[in-house]
């Protein structure tokens, strides 16, 4: 089950009662006493960046399996199924054909793709077949740009933008930018603030 961070947006509107990383893993832990149960943490809350954290004992408690440093992808080939408040690896849970349970509300509950335990709005309470979803959420819905014509594109120009080696995640750019976000991400109280202030 993935860790969140506890502030962000999708938990503040998309989580129902359980909306800490460590009640996720307390209600997991009630509904399947016998399971084996692997937390992977999020890497900004384990940075210390975002709260999240659980403290150690708790986690000894209630975790069978800490997957620090581990690719989601690769959990993902070896487990059951999948519980989560409102992560998009549930989502991703989803493309892969494992059952997920939610806690919230995120986009790809309440279309009986998954079993929801949280609140999900009405509107959603029809059933809906996995192709839909993935095409309203990865090509109806979304924008795109393309880094060589700095225009809009389809999904198609995407894809083959990532899969080009040219486009690969690395370069000081974009090193000096993840250096700048980690250094930044704990101090969104300041823009939030400005933010809510120009809104009331």
């Amino acid at each position: 089950m993935p860790g969140q961070v506890e502030d962000d947006a999708s938990i503040r509107r998309g989580a129902g009662d359980v909306r800490t990383n460590l009640a996720l893993l307390e209600r997991a832990r009630a509904e399947n006493p016998d399971a084996v149960l692997v937390y992977k943490p999020h890497p900004d809350v384990e940075a210390g960046l975002r709260p999240g954290l659980i403290a150690p004992a708790a986690l000894e408690r209630l975790a069978d399996v800490v997957a620090r440093n581990s690719a989601a992808d690769a959990l993902m080939a070896q487990v059951d199924e999948v519980w989560t408040m409102t992560s998009t690896l549930g989502f991703e849970a989803l493309l892969r054909g494992l059952p997920v349970t939610t806690l919230g509300a995120p986009f790809y509950a309440g279309w009986g793709l998954t079993r929801d335990l949280g609140p999900v709005p009405a509107r959603r309470q029809v059933r809906a077949e996995l192709a839909l979803l993935v095409h309203s959420a990865l090509i109806a819905y979304p924008r795109y740009f393309d880094p060589v014509s700095r225009l809009p594109c389809p999904p198609e120009i995407a894809v083959d933008r990532l899969r080009d080696p040219a486009f690969a995640a690395s370069g000081p750019a974009l090193r000096w930018l993840a250096k700048a976000q980690g250094l930044l991400s704990g101090h969104a109280w300041l823009w939030r603030a400005s933010r809510a202030a120009s809104d009331a």
